[in-house]
């Protein structure tokens, strides 16, 4: 043990010393955890209460005498685990004695009747069921196993746990509160944890204070679990315990470990343990001390149920949620949810958690891998829920990052980073600080067009893996036939969107195997043809890229092509994430992020403006957005032409890669909401509109957007076809008087625009508000998913 450690463990029993000790660790803390502190909502699974060992402070364990029957059975098991689920849960903690058939015979005569040879077969099987049955996250706390044990486990659970409590000998001596109690042997408990690293699967572990061990002690416990945790990578929390003595127990007249002795330990796990590491302490065994645990270095409260006691410390209640939430605000923290594995394990899933088990993990996440905080999805009528309502709180580092960005000053990666971190008062200060800058921008005006949106055809080449709008040889297991639209259909639908006042077309679909870039070409001049005056707002940059490809043309001169048949400017689609890494695991054989903006920029350079969007909420992370805005920005810089930035959600229903289990289900209204605010913040002053997609959002999310730095309403559309592909349903169509009336509700200014912000003609806006129903579309249906033509490449009718 080095010096460092040896003086804490000297340190002066006195408060001023103690104070010093523990805000160099709550500074520590924050460098890493800033304003977030955590919890996980569980529900307590006490699969038996049997155990081979005695230890004297514990009144979990039980003698087969003092129990009805051994083991709880599996329909009484799925009972208390969906009452977890439905009380808002995300754990099922699964707690139980250690080997209690290698002491009691009923023991084995139980599992025997369950059909099982062991206590960790039954519980496997019992894991399993609650995670198929529920979709709760088990994890798993079954005391002293070797390898083979943990790899078996692994299969079912995402994470375990054992307590350490501590690495002294002494205390497993005769008068010890070990003795007796041979799964408490340190090198025994230390050896499974040394297994389940090797076995890549997180862990929790601890140490348990007050129970006569001494402050070196402790110390060399948390030195033997930082050892581990250095070869191997895998313990992602640190629990310190204090111990409460129990009636009962040999240990009932012992003293409860002091609260200076508690924050000391806390600090010095933090201290040991850096910034990086979750440090928690359980809440309900310090009632009415909470804020000196917090300031002591804490991050994290532990499992939190609102469904089951503690079986462990019955006599220390759950303290209420909102108590926990008080304590953390009164701290200047955010109370968050969190799931039993930790961000860092759910990014590098691939290595610890078993491939069977993403598709739950996902299902629970957010985007920073912590626990979801609603039920809202992208695309669905489920109503929004509300965002924080406090007064705003700017710490000092979140005051310097947003008066940064209202200066007009560049923002970093890690600065971005951190603004789509914030939660609570701080959330709030960052989407009040992005509705200011927007008021200061563009005013009070809201603008919107009138456009309508045509997916000529929904065959593709392409193998995206969060599309449910195409249709192709990976696709066809999807809802939807594969269709084409001819030159007539297209023509046809101009000249009725101009009728119903639209100043604009935008036109976008799959890469049809047969379409050329000469397809691209007629498309432009049928729209041309069928209403010379309109927009044409067409062609992705992988659009463009194929079309110029097929042509044998570089592409600036397929642009220009396509500028001389009337193309007016490009959607940015086809970016969603501008990150090779993410590309490559959602969008494999589509575009680079180098060809992206390659294209892009291209564009700019011939006098065609774009887009550009973001689609996100499935597998990136915030690091992956901050990127991608910065890319965004740079870009403009570089060749101007962005009119606007549009934040795509991902409606996931239909995805294929969700349907595998390989996304989240998009991303959370928190996140929605944020994108838009902290692309208003990033992307000052260059790009000066931020849009709100109302197909994804719907109208009551497109209000907290255009209250959050966005001052865009988007297209009026008259049809969409790729949201409602992938399961969205708030409409094809928002129309224009209806989008006049949705913004004056929210006392904003409304003012319809062309696609490149100008004034609209009164003849469009009168024609616009007299517009009829539309007709009925016409598709043609093809009859293969990948058809060929017979005639000339030259017409897209099949």
């Amino acid at each position: 043990m080095n010096k460092q450690f040896r003086q804490l463990a000297e340190l002066p029993d006195d408060e001023a010393s103690l104070s010093s000790l523990c805000g160099e660790a709550a500074a520590l803390r924050d460098e890493h955890f800033g304003n977030v502190l955590t919890y996980s909502p569980k529900v307590f699974i006490p699969l038996t209460e049997l155990c081979r060992d005695v230890c004297h402070y514990c009144t979990y364990a039980k003698t087969p005498r003092r129990m009805a029957q051994a083991y709880l059975s599996p329909e009484r098991t799925l009972e208390i685990a969906r009452a977890g689920r439905d009380a808002g849960c995300r754990e099922a903690l699964f707690t139980l004695g250690d080997k209690p058939e290698l002491r009691y015979r009923s023991a084995r005569d139980a599992l025997a009747e369950l059909g099982h040879g062991t206590t960790l077969e039954y519980l496997a099987a019992m894991a399993l069921m609650v995670r198929r049955e529920t979709g709760l996250l088990p994890h798993l706390n079954p005391g002293v196993m070797e390898l083979d044990d943990i790899e078996k486990l692994r299969q079912v659970a995402p994470s375990m746990g054992i307590m350490l409590e501590t690495s002294s000998n002494r205390l497993s001596q005769r008068g010890g509160p070990h003795f007796g109690s041979p799964d408490k042997a340190p090198e025994r408990r230390l050896a499974t944890i040394a297994a389940a690293g090797a076995a890549n699967v997180p862990m929790t572990s601890g140490i348990l204070i007050g129970i006569g061990e001494t402050r070196l002690e402790r110390i060399e416990s948390l030195l033997a679990l930082r050892e581990l945790h250095m070869q191997f990578g895998h313990i992602q929390e640190i629990i310190v315990q204090n111990f409460v003595p129990k009636p009962g127990t040999k240990m009932a007249d012992q003293p409860a470990a002091s609260e200076h002795e508690l924050r000391w330990s806390i600090a010095a796990a933090r201290l040991i343990f850096g910034p990086e590491m979750s440090i928690q302490a359980p809440p309900n065994l310090s009632p009415g001390r909470l804020a000196g645990l917090i300031d002591a270095g804490i991050n994290d409260f532990g499992g939190v149920s609102p469904v089951t006691p503690d079986h462990v410390n019955p006599e220390s209640p759950w303290p209420a949620l909102d108590r926990l939430r008080e304590a953390a605000a009164r701290q200047g923290k955010a109370l968050t949810p969190r799931l039993t594995v930790y961000p860092d394990y759910i990014a590098a899933r691939d290595r610890w958690i078993d491939p069977a088990l993403h598709g739950t993990v996902l299902q629970h996440a957010d985007a920073c891998g912590l626990a979801r905080e609603d039920s809202w999805s992208a695309g669905t009528s489920t109503q929004v829920p509300p965002l924080p309502n406090g007064s705003p709180r700017r710490g000092n580092n979140l005051a310097t990052v947003l008066d940064h960005a209202a200066s007009g000053s560049d923002l970093d990666e890690d600065q971005v980073t951190q603004l789509f971190a914030v939660r609570g008062d701080e959330l709030q200060a960052v989407l009040s600080a992005a509705d200011e800058l927007r008021r200061h921008v563009c005013g009070d005006t809201v603008t919107y067009a009138v456009n309508r949106n045509i997916n000529y055809t929904n065959i593709c080449s392409f193998q995206c893996r969060f599309c449910a709008f195409s249709k192709g040889t990976g696709h066809a297991d999807l809802r939807g036939k594969p269709y084409v639209i001819d030159l007539d259909e297209i023509s046809r639908r101009t000249a009725e969107a101009w009728a119903r006042g639209a100043t604009e077309i935008c036109l976008q679909g799959g890469i049809h195997p047969d379409f050329t870039g000469r397809t691209y070409v007629e498309i432009c001049r049928a729209v041309k043809q069928a209403a010379p005056n309109i927009h044409v707002h067409a062609f992705s940059a992988l659009e463009v890229t194929h079309g110029a490809q097929t042509c044998g043309q570089s592409i600036p001169k397929f642009l220009e092509q396509l500028q001389a048949a009337g193309l007016g400017s490009l959607p940015g689609t086809a970016a969603e994430i501008l990150d090779d890494e993410v590309r490559q695991r959602i969008c494999p054989d589509k575009l680079n992020t180098r060809e992206w903006l390659g294209v892009i920029g291209a564009a700019h350079q011939v006098g065609l403006p774009t887009t550009s969007t973001m689609m996100f909420g499935h597998l990136e992370s915030p690091r992956h957005w901050a990127r991608h805005l910065l890319l965004l920005r740079d870009q403009q810089r570089l060749t101007g032409g962005i009119t606007e930035f549009v934040p795509l959600p991902f409606v996931h229903n239909e995805a294929p890669m969700f349907r595998r289990g390989q996304s989240r289900p998009g991303p959370t209204f928190r996140e929605a909401v944020l994108m838009h605010a902290v692309a208003r913040l990033t992307l000052h002053p260059v790009i000066q509109n931020i849009q709100t997609s109302w197909v994804k959002l719907g109208r009551d999310g497109t209000q907290a957007c255009l209250e959050a730095g966005a001052n865009d309403l988007g297209g009026s559309l008259m049809n969409e076809s790729i949201s409602r592909a992938a399961g969205a349903s708030h409409g094809q169509e928002f129309p224009p008087q209806e989008m006049q009336d949705f913004i004056l509700g929210l006392g904003r200014d409304a003012r319809q625009r062309t696609t490149l912000y100008a004034d609209v003609p009164t003849e469009r806006i009168a024609a616009a508000a007299q517009a009829g129903p539309l007709e009925s579309p016409r598709l043609q249906m093809a009859e293969q998913l990948l058809y060929r033509r017979r005639d000339s490449a030259a017409q897209v009718n099949p």
